[in-house]
């Protein structure tokens, strides 16, 4: 019987043990605001949840002692211990660091879960994880509707991506609220901002026309990049990496942290190198970071400067399908000094304030210089080509400069209250540019002609100013809206000739009112659903007025998504439907620069549906994946072809491909090693809006690569705090693909003396086959 009570005694201990019970509560911030999304992580089984709309959470538990770590970006994370043994309910009241007034910074052009955009966000640990020394575009490659690509081949220098099929002409990209594209090109040249990965806090992409922004409009993506937060404490790191082609990056970091509790000192040196998988195709870029700063409770001011140089030798202009197809590494460029040779330095001011509880503001103040020449060898060259510098048949050496600088002031202010948010704000840029040619070097110049004599000149002056109200307001409990108006006033003007000796003068105003609306429905706290219409206008770029186009393109753009967010899956799911009038498409043709040159369309759409999901299968094993499916159709294209103008009906949009998927499945068996398999698949596109009517040359066909990715930090007690060891093998399974080209069309009048027939001819960009990076990262 004795045996019996000590069995049941034991068996209810067990039971009792074993009671499961419900830990929930909510995390508020100082002023007793609901915090949605904030993180709620059990330390000892790994188990966690965000908060719900209303900030609130729950996690059952079985009956012990735990350790809570609370955690919201903005506010310093809190730890408490709680002993359960039975249902309990706990308020985390987290106190606001200075990334709440950096947010600030950003705030005019970011969106969150309350506003009818389609957005994915990315952090600097996700960041981390692959910053090895390729470019923001090829780390972002992963997330939804994006396409990647680089002119070397490895991911480094020249490198590109385009939104939902749109280059990145047509991408918006703002740092700390400042624009950033080019204001003549609308370009963005990544290549001039070597290793800024190490020094962004996250960056958000909007697809589609988004919110308003600064600078040039979004007609398929805008991407804005937050840069590093203030350090509340002191540290330094060392990195290095290395691996396939040569490839190499250094960086050198460090922060002084909170000096007297209100200035911060840090700053980046980072030095990329590699000799690409092109032959010859290197890149040598040195980039800088440094800020100041100042924070109080309500106050921070931020000076910034960025910058660097790079130069690169020339593999823009890819390969012909004979020369893939012979040896898919060879450059057909055999002078020593092919090179683009370009600076570019930016200099920010920030200074955001917190008003009261209501009210913030936020001034920012930029000036960008940027100067550097492409140098090129040509043989055999006819005079009026150099207006004249040189005799007929000359071999030359040319450098083409661009010298420009860029002045930007930004002004928001920002309100606040539980039911509405309203924000303000004005901006204006001026630029103003030289463009101009120089003979350094020729064989046979012509009479009273000296070396570095310029053969063509001119200048371009560029004036921008917009100003926006949107506002964020509940209708009724479960129902919000959104209104966000837009004036852009845009005056661009040029004068002098061009690199083919031909003149520009331009003199051209554009008045853009761009209106967006859109609703909210919360169904519940983990359900979402929401509609927009947006409205943009795009002014022509420097190209396009050299080619003849003046007329500016307009886009409605039409969303409709919804958004769950489970314990188990997260997915973001929406579908668009982006109507242009006079799209700007690429043609599939380059310049003698290798930039590409736009047409006219008429009428044209986007119609797609992208789905983007998180899932947790258990605490070491999660999947991401995003597919996009698609159609882009010009509508009713007319072309001329063999002498005559032709209607070839509704044709797919050139580099637009219908089909893009990616996956990350990782594997965390422990907390300090993650590995990863990362998985692209991208449709067939086309590289002319002619669908193969010339011939099937203007075909890019689909690929599918994978890459793994694996870190692992080593934490350590003596000299550094931790030493994380990252190794990245690009397309594993040793893929040969081509990822991106160019396309173009020419009358031969040889062929028959009666008809003139068009022919035609491409490029290719071959991709790097199974390559490696390594790396180690010293923090201390």
């Amino acid at each position: 019987m004795k045996k019996i009570f000590i069995f049941l005694f034991m068996f209810v201990s067990v039971l009792a043990s074993s009671q499961t019970y419900t830990l929930s509560g909510s995390v508020v911030n100082q002023s007793k605001e609901n915090l949605f999304g904030a993180t709620v992580f059990v330390v000892e089984n790994k188990n966690g949840t965000l908060t719900d709309d209303d900030g609130e959470f729950s996690i059952n538990l079985n009956q012990g002692t735990y350790t809570v770590q609370v955690s919201y970006l903005g506010y310093k994370t809190v730890f408490k211990q709680v002993d359960l043994n039975k249902n309990t309910q706990i308020q985390f009241s987290l106190e606001q660091n200075s990334t709440v007034l950096e947010e600030v910074l950003v705030s005019a052009v970011r969106v969150n879960n309350d506003i009818p955009v389609t957005f994915s966000n990315i952090s600097k640990e996700e960041l981390a994880k692959r910053n090895l020394g390729q470019d923001i575009p090829v780390l972002l490659n992963y997330m939804p509707s994006v396409v990647s690509s680089s002119d070397a081949g490895a991911g480094v220098g020249y490198t590109y991506m385009s939104v939902r099929g749109s280059n990145g002409e047509r991408i918006n990209v703002t740092v700390n609220g400042i624009p950033y594209n080019d204001a003549e090109s609308h370009g963005t040249f990544w290549v001039n901002l070597g290793d800024f990965a190490s020094s962004t806090q996250n960056l958000q992409l909007q697809r589609g026309v988004g919110t308003s922004t600064n600078g040039s409009g979004a007609f398929g993506a805008s991407i804005n990049i937050l840069t590093d937060a203030v350090s509340e404490e002191a540290y330094g790191e060392i990195s290095n990496s290395f691996g396939s082609y040569a490839t190499r990056k250094h960086t050198v970091k460090f922060s002084t942290g909170k000096l007297n509790d209100h200035i911060e000192i840090a700053g980046r040196l980072s030095n990329i190198y590699s000799d690409g998988y092109v032959d010859r195709a290197f890149s040598d870029i040195k980039s800088f970071y440094l800020q100041a700063s100042y924070t109080d409770e309500n106050t921070l001011i931020k000076a910034i400067t960025f910058g660097g140089k790079e130069k690169t030798y020339q593999a823009w202009y890819g390969l012909t399908a004979d020369e893939l197809e012979d040896d898919r590494r060879q450059n057909p460029y055999t002078y020593d000094n092919e090179v683009d040779d370009y600076g570019q330095n930016h200099y920010q001011l920030h200074w955001s304030e917190k008003l009261n509880k209501y009210w913030s503001t936020n001034l920012g103040l930029n000036y960008t210089k940027g100067s550097g020449f492409f140098e090129q060898y040509k043989a055999g060259e006819d005079a009026a080509d150099f207006n004249n510098l040189i005799i007929d048949g000359s071999d030359v050496i040319v450098r083409r400069w661009l010298d420009n600088d860029f002045y930007v002031a930004n002004f928001n202010t920002n309100y606040k209250t539980k039911g509405l948010n309203f924000i303000t704000g004005i901006s204006y840029s001026n630029y103003t540019g030289e463009h101009f040619g120089e003979v350094i070097w020729g064989n046979n110049l012509a009479a009273n002609t000296n070396i570095r004599d310029r053969y063509y000149f001119s200048d371009a002056k560029k004036s921008d100013f917009s100003v926006f109200a949107k506002a964020t307001f509940n209708i009724v409990e479960k129902l919000s809206a959104y209104i966000d108006l837009q004036g852009r006033f845009v005056n661009y003007k040029t004068k002098g000739i061009t690199s083919d000796i031909v003149p520009i003068d331009v003199n051209a105003n554009f008045n853009f009112f761009n209106p967006k609306f859109g609703f909210t429905y919360k169904a519940n706290k983990n359900n979402s659903l929401y509609a927009s219409l947006a409205v943009a206008n795009r002014e022509p770029n420097r190209n396009d007025f050299e080619g003849g186009v003046n007329t500016h393109e307009t886009l409605y753009d039409y969303e409709f998504g919804w958004r769950a967010n489970g314990k188990v899956i997260s997915v973001n799911s929406n579908i668009f439907y982006m109507d242009y009038k006079n799209q700007l498409v690429l043609t599939g043709a380059l310049d003698g620069v290798g930039a590409p040159i736009r047409a006219t369309s008429g009428s044209s759409y986007r119609l797609g549906l992208e789905i983007d999901a998180d899932l947790k299968i258990s605490n070491q094993f999660s999947i991401k994946a995003n597919t996009s499916v698609s159609s882009n159709k010009n509508r009713d294209f007319v072309a001329k072809i063999d002498d005559n103008y032709r209607n070839l009906g509704d044709t797919n949009i050139s580099f637009s491909p219908d089909v893009i998927v990616g996956t990350v499945c990782t594997y965390q068996p422990i907390e300090n090693f993650q590995v990863s398999l990362l998985s692209k698949y991208v449709g067939k596109q086309y590289m002319s809006n002619l669908n193969s009517v010339v011939s099937s040359n203007d075909v890019l066909n689909s690929y599918y690569t994978s890459d793994i990715n694996a870190t692992y930090v080593l934490e350590t007690s003596k000299i550094f705090k931790s030493i994380v060891f990252s190794a990245l093998i690009n397309n594993i399974f040793n893929k040969e693909y081509v990822d991106r080209g160019y396309y173009y069309t020419y009358d031969d009048d040889w062929s028959n003396p009666n008809t003139i027939t068009t022919l035609d001819g491409a490029g290719y960009y071959p991709q790097a086959t199974r390559n490696f990076l390594v790396g180690v990262t010293l923090k201390f």
